[in-house]
C-alpha cells in the first residue's frame, strides 16, 4: 500500500545483430528522466540462476550487449530488465530464449583486396567480439567482370584465410564482393558485402 512502482521497461528483446546477442527495450511510458535500467541473463542450462550483468548495471541507454557474458553459444539464454528510479524500481521484465550460434544474424565481412602482377589476394575480416572467433566462421567470394552478371564463386573459406586468384588470363574491370556464412542446422548467410572494383593487366 502506498508503493509507487515504475513503470516497467517495454518491448524487451533479445536480438542478435552484426555477430553480437543484445537485449534491447524501450522505456516504460511515463517513466522519470533519471531512469536507469539493469539488466541480468540466464541460460538454459541453469534455469534457476540469474547472472549479473556488470557493464549493464544502472544504465541510461535501453540496450545491453550479452555477447560474452555467457560462455555456451549452443545453449538458448534469456534475458532480463527492470527500471530503477531512487529507491522506486519496476519489475523485471523477461525476453524470450534465444540462442547465439543458431539465432546470430551474420554481417557482411570487410573485404580486404590487394593486386600483385598477377595475382588478386583477397581475405575477409569480421567485425566481431573476440570471445566468438573461435567459431568455424567463413566467407564466400564472388569475381566478376563489371557489367557481367557472370560470377565465378569461391566458397567455404575459412576466416582471414586468404583466397589467391591467378589474374593471367582476365582483363578490364573486374569486381569482388564477399558474404559471412556459418553452419549451423544448416549454411546460415549475410549479405553481400559492397562490390570493391580492381583494374587487371591494364596496360599504360
Amino acid at each position: 500500500p502506498g508503493h509507487v512502482q515504475l513503470p516497467s521497461p517495454q518491448n524487451v528483446t533479445l536480438l542478435s545483430k552484426d555477430f553480437d546477442m543484445i537485449l534491447a527495450w524501450t522505456p516504460g511510458e511515463g517513466s522519470p528522466p533519471d531512469v536507469t535500467y539493469t539488466v541480468r541473463c540466464m541460460s538454459q542450462e541453469r534455469m534457476d540462476k540469474w547472472i549479473k550483468v556488470p557493464h549493464c548495471k544502472n544504465i541510461h541507454r535501453t540496450s545491453c550487449n550479452l555477447t560474452c557474458v555467457l560462455p555456451n553459444f549452443f545453449v538458448k539464454v534469456q534475458a532480463r530488465v527492470k527500471a530503477v528510479s531512487g529507491r522506486f524500481q519496476s519489475p523485471w521484465v523477461e525476453s524470450q530464449f534465444k540462442e547465439y550460434h543458431l539465432d546470430v544474424e551474420l554481417a557482411p565481412p570487410v573485404l580486404n583486396v590487394n593486386v600483385k602482377k598477377n595475382l588478386i589476394h583477397a581475405n575477409a575480416s569480421f567485425p566481431m567480439a573476440t570471445c566468438v572467433e573461435s567459431l568455424s566462421w567463413m566467407y564466400d567470394l564472388n569475381l566478376w567482370e563489371a557489367g557481367s552478371e557472370d560470377k565465378k564463386q569461391y566458397e567455404r573459406n575459412f576466416r582471414k584465410n586468404t583466397v589467391t586468384i591467378d589474374t593471367t588470363a582476365l582483363k578490364g574491370n573486374y569486381c569482388l564482393s564477399a558474404r559471412s556464412s556459418i553452419q549451423s542446422i544448416d549454411f546460415k548467410y549475410s549479405e553481400f558485402s559492397q562490390p570493391l572494383c580492381v583494374l587487371l593487366n591494364h596496360k599504360g
